[in-house]
């Protein structure tokens, strides 16, 4: 497995898009406080506005939403993020179609980012004891389907560039996160930190906040690392696009 100590090859620009407010926190919050760090301009795209992300009939959807905005904001704001955008598709009701395709194009060709991180859309079963949220293969199966052929061509939703003025764009890498044949690891030691910490903003999804640490912290860790001096770790599968 290759490993990235630094950004993106020539990159200035990344796009990080998934499904839910926490997501990018979760899947690659390390990494974006590090290429931050490093001089890129990253900017998050969620799809939803993660209204669904509690139990009971109590719950006022649109309070929730409202808040997890907000969560979310302060958490990219800790890790260098230039700007959040959210799109209305409902949570936990994401399907990777057409409209939700040509939102993302949208989105892409207006940031015109050099690498887009996303999540697995192939990932049904991330651990023995887990089953993977549908929103998150849709994500990733809209997000690569605007990604190749979408985004660069005009022949795809050609009224985004009559009617919107969005020409084409190419993006130039893609980072897989949650993937489940990873080739590429960052080390993001520096920077669990800031991922922590970004991940406590999420107040409304945590009920307790030392343990959920603890388990991130156990996941990302490098197991070949020397013991007394932890390295923690963010893998993904990288897609170098000609």
């Amino acid at each position: 497995m290759a490993n990235v100590h630094s950004k993106p090859d020539d990159t200035l620009r990344v796009l990080v898009v998934l499904a839910h407010p926490d997501d990018p926190e979760f899947f690659c919050g390390g990494t974006v406080a590090r290429w931050s760090s490093e001089g890129n301009r990253i900017s998050y795209c969620l799809l939803t506005h993660g209204e669904r992300g509690a139990d009971g009939c109590e719950i006022d959807l649109q309070e929730l939403a409202q808040r997890r905005r907000l969560e979310q904001q302060a958490a990219a704001d800790l890790l260098g993020v230039e700007q959040v955008v959210f799109l209305d598709h409902p949570d936990g009701y994401l399907l990777p179609n057409l409209e939700l395709r040509k939102d993302v194009t949208r989105v892409l060709r207006q940031i015109r980012p050099h690498t887009v991180i996303t999540s697995d859309p192939t990932n049904y079963f991330p651990g023995r004891l887990r089953i993977n949220h549908p929103d998150h293969r849709a994500a990733g199966e809209a997000v690569l389907a605007a990604v190749f052929p979408a985004v660069r061509s005009s022949l795809y939703f050609p009224e985004l560039e009559t009617q919107e003025g969005l020409k084409p764009h190419k993006v130039q890498t893609v980072f897989v996160a949650g993937a489940q044949h990873p080739n590429t690891t960052i080390d993001v030691t520096e920077f669990m930190h800031l991922k922590l910490a970004a991940i406590a903003e999420h107040a409304s999804q945590i009920d307790d906040l030392h343990a959920l640490h603890e388990r991130v912290r156990k996941r990302m860790l490098d197991e070949g690392a020397d013991a007394q001096m932890p390295r923690y770790v963010e893998r993904f599968l990288r897609i170098d696009l000609k």
